[in-house]
């Protein structure tokens, strides 16, 4: 039987449970495309948009521990993380340390919101209870939406349209939903749940075994790698509409430079199917939602 080897700690809650490759770019992205319309607009404003990073990022994060305690409790034997279960078998990890973990998130997230309420109101308010609900309810409660498989539209109407439209918001305190901000947020919630895509087909055998109703386990490999397929023209197709239609200038196509790590990507998506050789590939397609985001803000920022 081969020994499962658990990680000190410090490593086991950063590489593990914190996975900084995969929540740091998906929780940035769509601050940084927030910020450059801010700044096309004349509206930039850097505390609010810090503080605006700060809770996205601790809810998102405060999702990925709830869903690994919720893990530990329905499936104690679980073959998809063996580190974690010997940790916790052996005292490394404990079901308490996750909860205070998921409490502690929540709250600072709640700190962070807190002067974002001050700085642009109610709405803000309802902006992140909502992010906050769908962050628990991804995989707590009776109805875990995670489990039934309608994770992909929830992540790219949260990771896009909401999360941009959010932090545009607490920078230029529109009176009116600010429709540039959520056409924007479309192809940052596309490509976010590209990474989720690619997390469904490594796991879906795993997911099989959990009760896990993921679009992998439902509709086999064809139709994920369909789905990836369509966000991913759908992202690269955005900046030119963006340029046809709402009137930024041509430095909004900028994002198309990532075009052939994206193909690059693509093409391993639909080549690779086992777990370990997927499992490098959920950071990678993060540095390209991060990359293609960070283009997408400085071409908007420039736009006139």
């Amino acid at each position: 039987m081969t020994e499962i080897r658990v990680p000190d700690r410090r490593d086991m809650w950063i590489h593990m449970l914190l996975y900084p490759g995969h929540t740091l770019p998906t929780a940035l992205a769509p601050i940084l495309v927030a910020v450059g319309l801010a700044v096309r607009d004349g509206s930039f404003a850097a505390l609010p948009a810090l503080f605006a990073f700060i809770a996205g990022w601790l809810i998102q994060v405060g999702g990925v521990f709830t869903d690994n305690y919720e893990n530990l409790v329905r499936h104690p034997d679980d073959r998809e993380h063996p580190q974690l279960v010997t940790a916790l078998r052996n005292g490394a990890l404990t079901l308490a340390g996750l909860r205070a973990a998921i409490a502690a998130c929540y709250l600072g997230a709640l700190a962070a919101g807190a002067y974002l309420i001050s700085v642009a109101g109610l709405p803000v308010l309802w902006i992140g209870l909502a992010a906050i609900a769908a962050s628990l309810l991804y995989s707590a409660g009776p109805w875990p939406f995670g489990l039934a498989g309608l994770a992909d539209p929830v992540f790219l109407l949260f990771f896009g349209a909401v999360s941009v439209s959010g932090g545009y918001v607490v920078q230029a305190l529109p009176e009116s939903l600010p429709w540039n901000a959520v056409a924007l947020g479309l192809p940052v919630g596309a490509l976010t749940t590209c990474i989720l895509i690619i997390d469904d087909i490594r796991d879906r055998e795993f997911d099989l075994e959990k009760g896990k109703r993921t679009v992998a386990v439902r509709w086999g490999l064809r139709w994920s790698r369909a789905e990836f397929l369509a966000l991913m023209g759908a992202a690269y197709l955005a900046p030119i509409w963006a340029w046809g239609w709402l009137e930024f200038s041509a430095t909004v196509l900028l994002p198309l430079a990532t075009l052939p790590l994206a193909v690059a990507t693509t093409r391993l998506v639909f080549r690779l199917e086992r777990f370990e050789d997927l499992v490098p590939m959920t950071p990678r397609a993060a540095r390209l939602l991060l990359a293609y985001s960070a283009l997408l803000a400085a071409g908007v920022g420039m736009s006139d």
